[in-house]
């Protein structure tokens, strides 16, 4: 769509003036608000024009106009100001996260409360996929009489550590050697290669260990399970009462509509990934395909561990939302979060 820069000043201008005070915006607002260099009349005629070609729309019988889905699209596409983060809004972003390095679920379910801490909006946060992740590697450590500490290492970053019985007379050298060959045969597997055949084929070589073997057999097989019927994708919501703060849901019956569909897991997993999106990804209102969703918009981004997508971070708000705001921080805690989970990812491997 080709307009003007004079309409794209004002259609700029409703936009911002709607974002910040939820109220419909007339031309006396904008030609006091910003200086356009043109009469009130002039800002009529052209709001005239703009809502013609369906970029704004009059709510009620109010002479103030407030954006379309189709305005904010325009908006977002064509006429936002990016907002830059300060070193130090950086510097604290990447402290918080690395505080929780230790384990990658928290990690990942933090960077959801601290999105939706900074935008004011509800955030939505894809885990890593259980089943679909890979066993990378198996350590064992020795930790009392007859008992190890199993360290298992997949490749979306997740560590797990259990306790397995091991005998009083398996010796470290012995250990190291069981590690082996578990990596060896079972490096990159997923849960769906730990069929018979190849756990049959460890059998047969760690015959003598059988007790062990059970013990970390049964770990391995529980470890890519959903636990307590759980999906084994699971998005994370924070802040959803941030949404009771803003002006468009002060309708209780739209509330509970929309509440209600925050139970609905896959819903919210379309959202985070429409048709297997990858980057940053942008929905504005009625480009939602569930119409639950048609005042709100949604902002996401993918985040990866050593190139591999794992999962997706995203803000739920209105569709007046502050876009600049919502986008740059979104896309600045993925690419944080990346950096930061690949980085553990390469640690693990020396």
């Amino acid at each position: 769509m080709q307009m003007d820069e004079r309409k794209q000043k004002i259609l700029k201008a409703i936009v911002q003036d709607y974002i910040a005070t939820a109220e419909p915006v007339g031309s006396r607002t904008i030609s006091k608000k910003f200086e356009l260099g043109v009469s009130p009349a002039t800002i009529r005629n052209e709001m005239a024009d703009l809502e013609e070609l369906g970029l704004i729309e009059q709510p009620h019988t109010s002479a103030g106009r407030v954006p379309s889905d189709l305005g904010y699209r325009y908006y977002v596409d064509c006429l936002m100001d990016p907002l830059v983060l300060s070193e130090k809004e950086k510097k604290i972003i990447n402290q918080e996260i690395t505080k929780r390095l230790d384990e990658v679920q928290e990690v990942i379910e933090y960077t959801g409360k601290l999105v939706s801490q900074v935008t004011n909006l509800t955030s939505l946060v894809l885990k890593p996929k259980n089943r679909e992740s890979a066993l990378n590697k198996i350590y064992f450590l020795p930790y009392d009489t007859g008992k190890a500490i199993m360290v298992t290492v997949k490749d979306n970053g997740t560590v797990e550590n259990n306790i397995v019985d091991i005998g009083n007379d398996t010796s470290p050298e012995e250990l190291q050697i069981l590690a082996n060959i578990f990596n060896d045969r079972l490096s990159g597997s997923k849960a769906q290669d730990l069929k018979k055949g190849l756990l049959n084929e460890i059998y047969s070589e760690l015959s003598k260990k059988r007790r062990m073997l059970d013990g970390v057999l049964g770990i391995l097989e529980r470890m890519f399970e959903p636990k307590d019927g759980e999906n084994t994708e699971r998005v994370y919501l924070g802040g959803t009462l941030n949404m009771l703060n803003q002006p468009e849901f002060k309708d209780i019956d739209k509330v509970k509509s929309l509440f209600s569909l925050f139970e609905e897991n896959r819903k919210l997993q379309e959202l985070l990934n429409p048709d297997d999106y990858q980057g940053l990804n942008i929905t504005i209102g009625s480009e939602n395909p569930d119409l639950a969703f048609k005042d709100c918009s949604i902002i996401s981004a993918t985040y990866h561990i050593n190139g591999k997508q794992i999962g997706s971070v995203g803000v739920l708000g209105p569709t007046r939302m502050d876009y600049s705001k919502a986008i740059t921080i979104v896309d600045y805690m993925t690419k944080s979060l990346t950096e930061i989970l690949t980085n553990k990812y390469r640690r693990q491997q020396t």
